[in-house]
């Protein structure tokens, strides 16, 4: 069950919702980034640089989330995300490492 947040256990982590979640460019952008900071980092959702409304980057962030790509935690009227490095490397070995290097097909 996910916690308070959406934030799914490493048991329920679905490789068919991860798979949905890295099929949109954007989103697949923000686990890019996050894949190359260090290990720990937390990230504002405006960091990302997305040229889109505030309403679709939640969307986005929420599918992430709901994934369990993300941890998003609210820090009073700013909210920070990080990458589930260990949870991802535990749960699907390697699918980081395919996401870091671009290895993931893009739709044509």
């Amino acid at each position: 069950m996910p916690d308070a947040e959406g934030h799914p256990e490493i048991g329920e982590m679905d490789l068919g919702s991860v798979f949905a979640a890295l099929a949109d460019p954007l989103r697949r952008k923000v686990v890019e980034d996050l894949c190359r900071e260090s290990e720990g980092i937390e990230r504002t959702c405006a960091s990302f640089g997305l040229a889109i409304s505030k309403s679709t980057m939640t969307h986005h962030f929420r599918v992430l989330r709901e994934a369990g790509l993300i941890r998003q935690v609210n820090y009073g009227n700013s909210r920070k995300v990080s990458l589930r490095r260990d949870d991802l490397q535990e749960r699907f070995p390697g699918l980081l490492d395919l996401v870091a290097d671009g290895s993931l097909p893009t739709s044509a």
